[in-house]
Order: structure tokens, then sequence, then C-alpha cells
């Protein structure tokens, strides 16, 4: 049976003052994470809090710190002390003051009501000001009836006893019975595109110049290694032909409604980095078809990028760089899309109307996520683009966009296709 939480954080900080040694270390086996909510109320969100070993700081996306963690509720904790390890995510954004995690706990955990896995991920969305771009990502993903969607949840988390803001606890994409749905063989890959500045071993760089990450296995044998070379290779060269001398055609290489559904996404949200640039998953099983998905990592989509290209509305994207360029090329593919477009036109229409819905979920959390991190107006670092007088004012600009979009979509998919 669990204590108040004041209590908590009373007899958590007892011993440390009366030692007069402030947080200089931690228990081995700790029965409760102490918090200090005085600053940043109870929102209406878990709040999950998280202590590494000695308070070690989170410097990297490699190095691992042992660490617990504790889900608290209003009053009370809703959950023991859990053990795991944690270390930094991302790449730019590791350096950011605000910035992702990756949790591998000791054995699988069920939190949220999702199903129970080892690793999990924090997700800090520092560079989106409205703090929704990649969880409506997820549920147009899982409308769209994905064959797997991360699943997430908002929270508030605290890190080494200090409020760090507005959080995503979501899956990670990786091959498992409630996750990307593949086959564990040795001739099931789970992949992704990476680029130069991120490459994570093992990988392969195909003829055309794509690095691609082998997510599973972990530890592929050469043999493997060589298949998928091979595929993804025959593959790009029935691209280049574009269908030319060949006895196969592209739904001999591509399950059609995973890429259209993935597509589309991606262009609407003109996501930045889903130019075939990276986080762009894919996975394929020797003898099948190359089936696209998940979509991840949507921050710098929905008007909130780095390129004027993507910052407005109009004009394709996506279908223009790399394997779309070519796969486009196809009538198949061309029609295909047209037609998916008409089909879904609803669901794509129906993002905007959802915001006001998210925003009710983590309102009181934007309260203390901007009081925390004062940065609606600071454009200094790279991935804050845009200054705004208020929260409403950076969600009016998103919505807009997004209505922008679709209007350009509509007019320009017959005519300009």
């Amino acid at each position: 049976m669990f204590l108040p939480r004041f209590l908590y954080v009373v007899l958590g900080l007892l011993p440390l003052v009366v030692s007069g040694c402030f947080w200089e270390s931690t228990e081995n086996e700790p029965d409760y994470l102490a918090m200090d909510d005085s600053r940043y109320p109870y929102s209406g969100l878990p709040r999950v809090v998280i202590e590494t070993e000695d308070f070690a700081e989170i410097r990297d996306n490699e190095t691992e710190h042992k660490a617990w963690l504790q889900v608290y509720g209003e009053k009370e904790a809703d959950t023991k002390v859990l053990n795991l390890t944690v270390r930094g995510r991302g790449n730019s954004s590791i350096h950011m003051p605000k910035y992702g995690m990756k949790l591998e706990f000791d054995e699988k955990t069920s939190l949220f009501g999702m199903p129970a896995n080892k690793d999990w991920a924090v997700i800090a969305n520092f560079g989106d000001k409205t703090h929704l771009r990649n969880y409506m990502m997820f549920k147009l993903s899982e409308w769209l009836g994905a064959r797997y969607t991360p699943k997430a949840t908002f929270v508030e988390l605290f890190l080494n006893r200090k409020y760090m803001g507005l959080y995503l606890f979501a899956e990670t994409v990786k091959a498992s019975k409630n996750r990307v749905p593949i086959a564990k063989t040795d001739s099931s890959f789970l992949l992704e595109k990476e680029t130069e500045k991120k490459l994570d071993p093992p990988y392969i760089t195909t003829g055309m110049g794509n690095q691609i990450h082998i997510k599973y296995p972990k530890n592929p044998s050469e043999e493997s290694l060589q298949m998928i070379q091979e595929h993804l290779d025959a593959f790009e060269n029935f691209l280049a032909m574009g269908g030319r001398k060949s006895e196969t055609t592209v739904e001999d290489w591509v399950d059609l409604d995973d890429y259209l559904l993935y597509y589309w996404v991606q262009e609407f949200a003109k996501n930045e980095d889903g130019n075939f640039a990276r986080s762009i998953f894919f996975s394929w099983e020797k003898g099948g078809v190359i089936h696209f998905g998940p979509l991840w990592d949507f921050d710098l989509g929905f008007g909130n990028a780095s390129r004027d290209e993507c910052q407005k509305w109009v004009n394709w994207y996506i279908r223009n760089n790399k394997w779309n360029w070519y796969l486009f090329r196809d009538s198949t593919v061309k029609e295909g899309a047209k037609k998916y477009w008409r089909e879904h036109r609803e669901v794509f229409r129906s993002l905007v109307d959802s915001v006001p819905g998210y925003v009710e979920m983590i309102s009181k959390a934007i309260d203390n996520e901007y009081r925390r991190w004062p940065v609606l107006q600071n454009t200094e670092n790279w991935a804050l683009k845009d200054p705004y007088d208020t929260y409403d004012e950076a969600l009016d600009a998103m919505t807009d966009w997004i209505n922008r979009r679709f209007e350009w979509i509509e007019t320009n998919l017959d005519e300009n296709f």
C-alpha cells in the first residue's frame, strides 16, 4: 500500500537534508521515488518519475544508465518502483535543453494499458510548439488502418527530481508480437532508412546509395546481410528500369496498400524527413513483398519545417524524392494514389476536427510545460522555427496550414498529379 504523495516527498528529502549531502547519491533499491510538484501542479496526466543512479546526467544516446521509474497519479503512486536502464534518444534532439529518452526495463512491463514490452521511448517534442504533431500522425495512421501504429500517451516527466515537461510515452519500433508483425526468422527483416549523419550498424548501402539499417535481426549473419543486399539492389534495378524488360510488376515488389497509406500521411504532412531521408521504416520477408511502415517522427511535419518548400502547403514533396520518384513513374502507383485519396479524403479532413480534443487533454500540462520552458517566442534554436505570442497562436498556425494543405491537394489531385 502506498503512502500519500506528499509524504513520499517529505520522507524522501528528509534523510538527504539531515545528511547535509543533497541529492549526492541514490538508494540501490528505493521503495518510492520523491517528486516535488509545488511549481508544476497535477494536470490530469500521468506523472512519470525517473531517477538515474547517483543522479547521473544523460548526455548522449549511447551511454546507458541504471535507473528507477515510478508512475504517479494525482495523490499517490500508481506503480511500484521499476528497474530499468535509460539513455538519450534522437540525433540532433539529444543536444537540446529538453531531450527524449530510450527506456529499457529489466522485465517486460505494461504501462498505460499498452502491451507489455521492455523497450519504450519518451518523446520530448521540443521543436513542436503545439506538442501535437507526432500524436496526430499516430492517430491518422491508426484511423487509416495501418498494419501497425505505435501506441502512445501523453505524460509529464520528472527526471532526477526536476520537472522536464510534457512528453509522449510511446512504443518503440521493433519486431515483436504486439509491434511490427513479422516472422522472427533469419530471412525476415525490419529495416530503417538512415543518412550518413546517423549510421547504426549493422547496415548496408544499396546500389542507389541508400543507407539501410537492419533493426531486426539484431545480429544478422553474413548470409542474411547478403540476402537483403541482393533483394534491395534488385528492387532498385526494377525501379530504375521503370518496369521495362521485366517480367514483374510493382505489386510483385511492394504491398501497394501499405505504401499508399505511408505515402499519403507523409505527403499530407509534407514531413521534412519523409523524403526518404531517415526514420523511414519497412519490412521484408524472403519470398514476400516490401511492407512500408510504421510511420514515425513527424515533429517536422504539418508546416513545422526548416526547409522553405516544406513550410508551404503547396506543391508535391514526398513523391518527388528517391524511391518515391521512381514508384510514381508507374501508372499503377499513380492511379492507385489518386483513388486512395478520394476514398480516404474524409479521414484526412477530420484530422483538424480532432485537435480541440487533444488540446483539452494536455491544456493544463501545456501551462506547466511553458512555465518550465518559456520558448514560444524563441527562434534561436534550429528546432524552434516560428515565434508565437501564445500557445493558441501556435495551434492556429498549424490548423490553418492543415486546412490549406487539404484544399490544395483537393484542387490539384487531377490537374497536377
